[in-house]
């Protein structure tokens, strides 16, 4: 009897013991299965890729706007390409980019009605400046564009070493305007090319065309955005000279990629950019930039209409 009540109390206290254990690791089993965030924050993020001209990079705006947009959308990653204007095209051609943000009007319009793009919305602008050397020694101050280049060539030929022309030379919008300048002076832009070493090609993005065009003491044509941010920087002496006219308007634009041309583009992330950058939140960051740093701002929103 005695050993069959020990036998009992053995069996009880293992049951006890394996109860309670069960009981004590039952919460464990429960918190081993948390859901993986990481992953699934990243299966909900699209990328917009943004291909765009070099002087929306260069003075920081589009690392502003694209901040903003991410806050507005945080699902949503954008990745700049900055090449100019022609590399930009190239890339909205390809369907190697979702919007492009460029300025150069008449190759946008055409990028559009090829079908390559779905519209063009003009979201702000500033000029083109003729910069150069303080002296001005070929005296363009107080001539319009058209009459500056034409001094500085028939100067710069007369005296290659006293007055140079730099020239992005690399298919970007300033480029494509500067060659629209030298087309109005009546002398093609191939026989300007070709006349002399007073004519510089850089082949490089404007920042790096200052920074030669400083270096060679010589005259460029530039956005005004970025010549305001590299000469806050001290990184270049050369000063404006003309700085006016509808010669030296500078409009950009926002073009979405076509989807029916390339149906792997984020359409709906472009779309929701443009309609962003037009917004009045966006037009504010646009009005507002560079005013505390430079004393100005870069860029003039388009809800401000384009000057008569």
């Amino acid at each position: 009897m005695r050993k069959a009540f020990f036998i009992l109390m053995v069996l009880l206290s293992v049951f006890l013991a394996t109860g309670c254990t069960d009981t004590e690791q039952q919460p464990d089993t429960t918190t081993i299965t948390e859901p993986d965030t990481t992953t699934t924050a990243q299966s909900e993020t699209s990328k917009l890729i943004v291909s765009t001209t070099t002087s929306l990079e260069d003075t920081g705006l589009l690392e502003e706007m694209e901040a903003a947009f991410e806050d507005k959308y945080p699902g949503v990653d954008v990745l700049v390409i900055s090449g100019g204007t022609g590399i930009a095209i190239q890339y909205g051609e390809r369907g190697d980019a979702d919007i492009l943000l460029t300025h150069d009007k008449s190759r946008e319009e055409e990028f559009v009605n090829n079908g390559f793009g779905t519209n063009r919305t003009e979201i702000a602008y500033n000029y083109f400046w003729i910069v150069g050397p303080e002296n001005d020694p070929a005296g363009i101050n107080g001539l319009n564009a058209t009459e500056a280049f034409t001094r500085i060539m028939e100067e710069g030929q007369n005296d290659s070493d006293q007055v140079k022309f730099a020239s992005r030379g690399d298919d970007s919008g300033t480029h494509a305007r500067e060659k629209k300048i030298w087309e109005s002076t009546g002398v093609s832009y191939g026989e300007v090319n070709s006349s002399g070493e007073w004519y510089i090609e850089s082949g490089r993005g404007m920042g790096e065309t200052l920074l030669l065009s400083n270096e060679q003491n010589a005259y460029t044509l530039t956005d005004s955005g970025t010549f305001l941010a590299y000469t806050n920087e001290g990184r270049i002496q050369i000063v404006p000279i003309v700085t006016a006219g509808d010669e030296l308007l500078n409009v950009y634009a926002a073009m979405p990629v076509n989807p029916e041309k390339h149906p792997n583009v984020n359409y709906e992330g472009a779309q929701n950019f443009v309609d962003f950058l037009v917004s009045s939140e966006g037009q504010e960051i646009i009005g507002n930039f560079g005013r505390e740093q430079y004393g100005e701002p870069l860029f003039t929103p388009i809800s401000e209409g384009l000057p008569s």
